[in-house]
């Protein structure tokens, strides 16, 4: 109902209307409180609801007053007959729940609308050891009302939150993962994208800081002000199309009047996340010292002196009955570690326990109080008698938390080096820009050297050679070579023309250029790419599942057999069944078993288990954006491995994507540029390849010839038919410019003179395009598209991997047939529209086949959503990049293997991260029980069995990061010259 009413307003008063609410209450029974201005309503949230048991105009009156009057509320419309209530409310002082409970006291039954506004925020969640962990955060999260969706990432220690603005915000969300016991601090949300932080000089007063505030808050385009008057800052969100930095710090200057001057100038804050790894880094190392500092004492006196006579004959001596000076030292030494140094395990313990769940700290905890507990006990046993011996295990306990520690700081170290490709690409931008200002000749007045921060869109910027580009643009004037390696990976330096666009954080070698910007901020390629790594690594790939499934019974399980090790040694024991040579000379049968349940709860590693997939995913996402290949994603990385067939798109994917008009025929007396004209007027308005060739061909001729006409003829009415072409009424006449279907679906009769041409064009692999004009073929274009020079060898080569290759295009079949056997492509789909491209793909996939489609296009935008792998040509449209799982940068074929041979070797090292972990607690915890202690006396002592629980988790980061020395499969060196420029273009 909604879709209709909202289409027939697009029809009536056009897409402006999309912006007013689609309920228009009666006059009789609308009543808005306040009449807020545009700037409060940036301010104002809105919600609907659906009510239930409204019977007339008495019912609406008595829920608007009642709502109306309500504190923080703007404005509310009730309509008696759709029975709807549209509520415009200020966030800071009441809420959507509180607003539909306030509806429903009055009696009413109240719905919220499912479309409602969704924002996203990204929190650090501090805290987390296992995959146990994780899941909590996000059990926590999906339980907050109004939370949509969250996902947290072990490895990157990020959650990710969509919420309705409406019912909840990021302090709530915040609050719900301290309750769960683990720490968090807000990184961004949705409207931080663009944000600028500015230091302010001159602020006397509070008024002074609100002045500030209430001016920027009237500028347009801005959409959140944060002040800290105390600190002298101000941190503001806005829209990079309507506003920019210089404009906000020129508004702060002109704010202050007389003797309030004020001035402000960039601040840039400290980097968050790397400021945490390094204290979290520099914490873990500090505990890990301190405890060092006790328990290599503790670990020398009851190992080491006592063989040592008579050097350690003293710490036999007695202190108190059979209390000696060994016992208490040991005691007093090991007390700081396990309460003060290791009182993370028992809070981490705390907050497990209280949500019903367990994770590494609870084992730790069990096991160093088991014996720690037990050495208290032998304490007051020796204390208080003369003939009870006894063997402590103060060290067990000391030594187990420092060598945990020690491996969390490895661990922590080690994670920290899984993005370092992430930091590479955010470090890549210049600091300073030199801005130009010019005046209405273009001519250059003056010249400027600013922050890259400070930049805005429309800005011209000079680049001098060997100076990085700061941010995305057009080169207006200049001729250059850029090295844009470090964004696509193409290793030659690309040519780079008046009207060429250059991406931020590229290097000009040898040409001075200006640029004008049009990306600044969060919207440049470069901050693109980030975001989408960020996004890959946040989120969880499907083999991630095992280790899931496995978290939620590891540790109960591990409990459970320490148990059974410890009843299984001390009742043989006890009952005096274990050979007497089989237990140490300082222990009984009691001790021994304690001390192999202990090495069974610590040797266990869940925290292994949990790193195995999203440590591999880190690195490989980043490996890969670094090669010019971006992965969205921990599910398109895993199901890339299994690709047995790759289908492609032809135009532009398999060619150049850049064709050229070789021949014009003209089946009527029209003139050759009039023809061209109508041609050129109706595809100027298509983005398709073709298109662009009829309108660079007829541009060419004009310049040539000089044109009858100076301006262009606005088309009307225009249509894309996909896969088929475009038709447009201009000057009065129904024009048609595509293929034969196109002709036939507008019943155009096509005479054989013109199918001849077809045929002919056809043959020569040769796309024809033809052009009716009031129902009759007038001409048409020959067209041919060249194919790409690595296109041949990526079909061999993707043979050799046992990849089938597959065309589809919306070609005729006798060019598609041409093309595919010069390339070695047995199975050709040619005269294909969007949708039955992605027909194909389904077809491929009911017998069995993973397949990849490979496109560029918004035709083949379906077709990209149906593959099991979508991979988009980063030269291509916005919504087949937007469609696709994969993003070749550089629009180069062999980037297709890169992404599948990655994917493969990624899979690989998940799946040998999982027989490392697994396999280390499969065996480790039997030889823990001390299953090989009958046969061999070999046996792990819990301080050894922590030491190798620390060592597996740091073995699978670094297993994982073994995946930073990948290389391509296949390397091809572009044959073309980099300054090669197409004639007809």
């Amino acid at each position: 109902m909604i879709a209709v009413v909202l289409e027939k307003e697009m029809e009536t008063n056009g897409k402006n209307n999309l912006r007013a609410p689609l309920l228009r209450p009666s006059e009789d029974v609308a009543v808005n409180f306040t009449q807020g201005s545009p700037r409060n309503e940036k301010n104002t949230r809105k919600v609907m609801f659906r009510i239930r048991g409204i019977k007339c105009a008495s019912c609406v009156v008595s829920i608007e007053s009642a709502i109306g009057n309500m504190k923080g509320i703007e404005s509310i419309s009730v309509s008696p007959i759709q029975g709807q209530a549209v509520i415009r409310y200020r966030p800071e002082f009441i809420n959507a729940k509180t607003i539909k409970e306030a509806i429903e006291d009055l009696h009413y039954e109240v719905d919220e609308f499912p479309e409602q506004e969704i924002c996203v925020c990204l929190l650090r969640i501090k805290g987390m050891a296992c995959t146990s962990c994780s899941e909590s955060v996000e059990r926590a999260l999906l339980m907050v009302d109004g939370v949509k969706k969250a996902v947290v990432g072990l490895a990157l220690e990020e959650a990710k939150i969509h919420f309705d603005p409406n019912v909840t915000d990021s302090d709530h969300l915040i609050e719900a993962i301290e309750d769960a016991g683990f720490g968090a601090d807000l990184i961004s949300s949705g409207d931080d994208l663009n944000k600028v932080h500015l230091k302010l000089e001159g602020l006397r007063s509070p008024e002074d800081a609100i002045l500030i505030q209430s001016s920027l808050e009237a500028t347009e385009g801005v959409n959140h002000v944060e002040i800290d008057p105390m600190g002298q800052k101000v941190t503001v969100a806005y829209d990079p199309d309507l506003t920019g930095p210089r404009s906000l710090i020129r508004c702060i200057e002109e704010t202050g009047q007389g003797p309030n001057f004020f001035n402000a100038r960039l601040h840039t804050p400290s980097r968050r996340r790397e400021t945490e790894r390094h204290q979290e880094i520099r914490a873990y190392k500090n505990l890990f010292l301190w405890s060092c500092l006790f328990s290599i004492p503790v670990l020398v006196f009851s190992m080491v002196l006592p063989m040592l006579s008579p050097i350690g004959d003293w710490l036999s001596y007695k202190l108190y009955n059979n209390l000696t000076t060994g016992i208490f030292l040991r005691w007093v030494l090991c007390t700081p570690v396990q309460f003060i140094i290791g009182w993370r395990f028992y809070i981490g313990s705390y907050h497990a326990l209280k949500r019903g769940s367990s994770n590494m700290d609870v084992l730790v905890a069990l096991g160093t109080n088991a014996a720690y507990f037990y050495s208290v006990y032998i304490v007051i046993k020796a204390s208080t008698s003369r003939s009870f011996e006894g063997q402590d295990f103060f060290e067990t306990s000391a030594m187990l938390i420092s060598f945990i520690l020690l491996g969390k700081y490895l661990e922590v170290m080690a994670k920290g080096k899984t993005s370092d490709a992430l930091a590479k690409l955010t470090d890549l931008a210049p600091e300073t820009a030199f801005l130009l200002n010019m005046n209405g000749d273009g001519n250059v007045i003056s010249e400027t050297e600013i922050s890259t921060q400070l930049l805005q869109r429309n800005d011209v910027i000079k680049i001098v050679p060997g100076a990085k580009v700061p941010v995305d643009g057009i080169v207006i004037k200049g001729q250059s070579h850029v090295n844009e390696s470090m964004i696509t990976g193409e290793a030659k330096a690309i040519a780079k023309r008046p009207g060429d666009k250059v991406i931020g954080g590229t290097v000009n070698e040898n040409g001075c250029i200006l640029v004008k910007a049009t990306h600044v901020g969060s919207d440049t390629a470069l901050s693109q790419i980030v975001q989408l790594v960020e996004a890959a690594q946040l989120a969880r790939a499907p083999v991630q599942k095992l280790a899931d499934k496995i978290s939620r019974f590891f540790v109960p399980t591990v409990v459970v057999a320490a148990f059974l090790t410890w009843l299984g040694w001390f009742i043989p024991g006890e009952a005096h069944l274990l050979p007497r040579s089989w237990i140490p000379k300082a222990m009984d049968g009691f001790e021994l078993a304690l001390q192999f349940g202990i090495s069974v709860l610590v040797v266990a590693c869940p925290c292994a288990l949990g790193l195995a997939t999203p440590t591999a995913v880190m690195v490989a996402t980043g490996k890969g954006a670094s090669q010019g290949v971006l992965i969205k994603g921990g599910n398109a990385l895993e199901k890339a491995h299994k690709v047995k067939t790759v289908v492609f798109d032809k135009t532009g994917t398999l060619t150049v994507g850049k064709p050229a008009v070789v021949h014009t025929k003209i089946f009527t007396n029209m003139p050759l540029q009039e023809f061209c004209n109508w041609a050129s007027a109706a595809e100027a308005n298509s983005e398709h390849p073709l298109a662009k060739a009829v309108v660079g061909h007829a541009k060419k001729l004009h310049q040539l010839y000089g044109s009858y006409n100076d301006h262009t003829v606005e088309a009307k009415d225009f249509e894309v038919h996909p896969g088929a072409g475009v038709s447009a009424n201009i000057g009065g006449k129904m024009v048609l410019v595509g293929n034969k279907r196109l002709m036939l679906a507008f019943q155009v009769p096509v005479s054989p003179e013109v199918q001849d041409y077809m045929s002919d064009a056809e043959n020569l692999a040769r796309t024809c395009v033809l052009v009716a004009v009031d129902g009759m073929i007038c001409g048409a274009f020959a067209v041919s598209d060249p194919l790409k020079p690595e296109a041949g060898h990526v079909i061999s080569f993707l043979n050799s991997m046992s990849i089938s290759s597959i065309m589809v295009t919306g070609d005729n079949w006798a060019t598609a047939n041409v093309i595919a056997r010069e390339l070695g492509i047995s199975t050709v789909f040619a005269e294909t529209d969007p949708v039955g491209k992605a027909e194909k793909i389904k077809e491929l996939q009911m017998k069995g086949l993973t397949v990849a489609m490979v496109g560029d296009g918004i035709n083949d935008s379906p077709a990209l959503v149906a593959a099991d792998v979508g991979m988009a040509i980063g030269a291509g449209t916005d919504i087949a990049i937007e469609a696709a799982d994969v993003v070749l940068m550089k629009s180069n074929l062999e980037d297709v293997i890169t992404a599948i041979d990655l994917s493969r070797k990624t899979i690989s090292r998940i799946k040998l991260n999982y027989m490392w972990a697994l396999g280390y607690n499969i065996l480790g915890m039997p030889v823990a029980a001390g299953v090989l202690f009958p046969f061999t006396g070999i046996r792990l002592p819990p301080w050894l069995a922590g030491a190798c629980m620390a060592a597996s988790s740091l073995s699978v980061v670094c297993s994982s990061l073994l995946l930073q020395s990948y290389k391509k499969p296949l390397h091809i060196q572009d044959v073309q010259g980099s300054d090669e420029y197409s004639s007809s273009v």
